[in-house]
């Protein structure tokens, strides 16, 4: 039933089965999206599942590894205001905990369409994405040893991590160019510049 407790349900397979009927989706993860922004279900607490930095899944301290369920609960993933990520269904939404990114880009196909290049990234959990102005890139220098990491935005306000392999064939996409007045190292996709860092200290940084 659809009534019943996401938080009492005890294996994966059981949690994508309550998700499943409580969304009115398939077992297999249905290729629509459903409409989780407008569904405002009480929140009934977290539940023992995360989300680790290189995308796998876990619950109760078990890696999921069966990626149509992967595939499932991604599909009902919502990042709120408050910076939390929930599981959500009509009928309640639970607390998960994300280490980095929900999502990881696990690879880059570079085309071209009306003269302009086009990045579209295929995630973990098999969203399609064209990198673009309703889906940009955004670059963030990490920690000490200065790491880049590139984010891209999925939907609401989800984003992937690049991996690092494909991180490497994105960067040398990228051109000098001047943003407001600056010199920055940037990459364009879909007709939009993202600034991957000012070129200055992309030349400290290769030193």
């Amino acid at each position: 039933m659809a009534e019943a407790k996401i938080q009492e349900t005890g294996d994966a397979a059981g949690l994508a089965a309550l998700i499943s009927r409580a969304a009115g989706q398939t077992g297999d993860g249905a290729k629509d999206l459903p409409p989780i922004d407008r569904w405002n279900p009480p929140f009934c607490g977290d539940i023992d599942m995360e989300i680790r930095a290189d995308g796998t899944w876990f619950y109760i301290g078990t890696p999921i590894g069966r990626q149509p369920l992967v595939r499932l609960f991604s599909t009902v993933l919502r990042k709120e205001e408050d910076g939390k990520t929930y599981l959500v269904t009509p009928v309640e939404k639970v607390g998960i905990r994300v280490a980095d990114a929900p999502f990881i880009a696990v690879e880059m196909n570079v085309g071209v369409r009306d003269g302009l290049q086009m990045l579209t990234f295929r995630t973990n959990v098999g969203d399609v994405v064209e990198a673009g102005p309703e889906h940009p890139l955004r670059f963030v220098i990490h920690g000490d040893n200065n790491e880049l990491k590139p984010y891209l935005h999925v939907r609401g306000r989800l984003e992937a991590l690049v991996s690092r392999a494909v991180m490497y064939d994105l960067v040398e996409l990228g051109k000098e160019a001047e943003i407001d007045g600056v010199a920055m190292f940037a990459v364009r996709s879909g007709g939009t510049l993202f600034s991957i860092m000012p070129a200055a200290e992309l030349e400290t940084l290769s030193k």
